[in-house]
Protein backbone atom coordinates (compact mmCIF):
# COMPACT_ATOMS: atom_id res chain seq x y z
CA UNK A 1 0.00 0.00 0.00
CA UNK A 2 1.28 3.85 -0.99
CA UNK A 3 -0.23 7.05 -0.52
CA UNK A 4 0.48 10.18 -1.99
CA UNK A 5 -0.51 13.49 -0.53
CA UNK A 6 -1.53 16.17 -2.44
CA UNK A 7 -2.46 19.67 -0.98
CA UNK A 8 -5.34 21.24 -3.26
CA UNK A 9 -6.07 24.88 -2.00
CA UNK A 10 -8.08 24.40 0.87
CA UNK A 11 -8.25 20.23 1.19
CA UNK A 12 -4.91 18.36 1.95
CA UNK A 13 -5.75 14.67 -0.10
CA UNK A 14 -4.73 11.57 0.82
CA UNK A 15 -4.67 8.74 -2.03
CA UNK A 16 -3.72 5.16 -1.00
CA UNK A 17 -3.69 2.74 -3.53
CA UNK A 18 -3.99 -1.17 -2.88
CA UNK A 19 -5.42 -3.07 -0.50
CA UNK A 20 -5.38 -1.71 3.60
CA UNK A 21 -5.22 -4.22 5.86
CA UNK A 22 -3.34 -5.65 8.64
CA UNK A 23 -0.50 -5.92 7.05
CA UNK A 24 -0.14 -1.98 5.87
CA UNK A 25 -2.72 -0.23 8.41
CA UNK A 26 -0.11 0.60 10.97
CA UNK A 27 1.62 2.57 8.39
CA UNK A 28 -1.10 4.11 6.71
CA UNK A 29 -2.12 5.31 10.13
CA UNK A 30 1.24 6.59 10.72
CA UNK A 31 0.92 8.37 7.07
CA UNK A 32 -2.76 9.55 8.18
CA UNK A 33 -1.66 11.37 11.81
CA UNK A 34 1.57 12.79 10.33
CA UNK A 35 -0.44 14.17 7.41
CA UNK A 36 -3.38 15.73 9.99
CA UNK A 37 -1.03 16.96 12.12
CA UNK A 38 1.28 18.77 9.65
CA UNK A 39 -1.58 19.78 7.00
CA UNK A 40 -1.63 23.60 6.26
CA UNK A 41 -5.54 23.24 5.89
CA UNK A 42 -8.20 22.70 7.70
CA UNK A 43 -9.55 19.98 5.53
CA UNK A 44 -8.00 16.30 4.87
CA UNK A 45 -10.28 14.31 3.00
CA UNK A 46 -9.27 10.18 1.72
CA UNK A 47 -9.38 9.58 -1.87
CA UNK A 48 -9.84 6.04 -2.08
CA UNK A 49 -10.38 5.29 -5.88
CA UNK A 50 -7.39 3.46 -5.98
CA UNK A 51 -8.32 1.04 -2.98
CA UNK A 52 -9.26 -2.13 -3.86
CA UNK A 53 -9.97 -3.68 -0.28
CA UNK A 54 -10.14 -2.45 3.34
CA UNK A 55 -10.44 -4.54 6.22
CA UNK A 56 -11.29 -3.91 9.89
CA UNK A 57 -7.44 -3.03 10.58
CA UNK A 58 -7.57 -0.33 7.79
CA UNK A 59 -10.72 1.10 8.62
CA UNK A 60 -9.38 1.49 12.35
CA UNK A 61 -6.38 3.64 10.76
CA UNK A 62 -9.06 5.95 9.36
CA UNK A 63 -11.24 5.78 12.58
CA UNK A 64 -8.09 7.21 14.51
CA UNK A 65 -6.91 9.72 11.66
CA UNK A 66 -10.87 10.94 11.83
CA UNK A 67 -10.10 11.37 15.66
CA UNK A 68 -7.10 12.89 15.23
CA UNK A 69 -8.96 15.30 12.86
CA UNK A 70 -11.85 16.23 15.04
CA UNK A 71 -9.24 16.77 18.30
CA UNK A 72 -7.66 18.74 16.27
CA UNK A 73 -10.51 20.88 14.84
CA UNK A 74 -9.83 19.49 11.52
CA UNK A 75 -12.69 18.11 8.74
CA UNK A 76 -11.93 14.77 7.92
CA UNK A 77 -13.75 12.94 5.00
CA UNK A 78 -13.01 10.01 2.45
CA UNK A 79 -14.46 9.89 -1.06
CA UNK A 80 -14.72 7.75 -4.36
CA UNK A 81 -15.52 4.83 -2.17
CA UNK A 82 -16.65 1.91 -4.17
CA UNK A 83 -19.40 0.31 -3.58
CA UNK A 84 -18.16 -2.66 -2.16
CA UNK A 85 -15.89 -0.75 0.53
CA UNK A 86 -18.81 1.97 1.09
CA UNK A 87 -21.30 -1.27 2.34
CA UNK A 88 -18.21 -1.73 4.96
CA UNK A 89 -18.84 1.65 6.57
CA UNK A 90 -22.63 1.60 6.01
CA UNK A 91 -22.40 -1.69 8.22
CA UNK A 92 -20.57 -0.22 10.88
CA UNK A 93 -22.40 2.62 10.50
CA UNK A 94 -19.55 4.72 10.45
CA UNK A 95 -20.85 6.41 7.09
CA UNK A 96 -22.89 8.24 10.04
CA UNK A 97 -19.35 9.77 11.21
CA UNK A 98 -17.32 10.05 7.89
CA UNK A 99 -18.05 12.73 5.58
CA UNK A 100 -18.52 10.56 2.25
CA UNK A 101 -17.80 12.26 -1.19
CA UNK A 102 -18.37 11.49 -4.46
CA UNK A 103 -15.09 12.69 -5.45
CA UNK A 104 -12.67 15.37 -4.77
CA UNK A 105 -14.06 17.90 -6.78
CA UNK A 106 -17.45 17.41 -4.30
CA UNK A 107 -15.07 17.94 -1.72
CA UNK A 108 -14.13 21.18 -3.25
CA UNK A 109 -17.55 21.70 -4.12
CA UNK A 110 -18.84 21.79 -0.54
CA UNK A 111 -16.48 23.90 0.35
CA UNK A 112 -16.82 26.68 -1.99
Amino acid sequence: MYASITDRGLVTVIRPRGEINASNAAAFQDQLTDTVASASNSRVVVDMDQVESLDSSGLMALVSGHSLAVRQGCEFGVCSVSPSIRIIFEISQLDRVFKIYGSPADVTAAIA
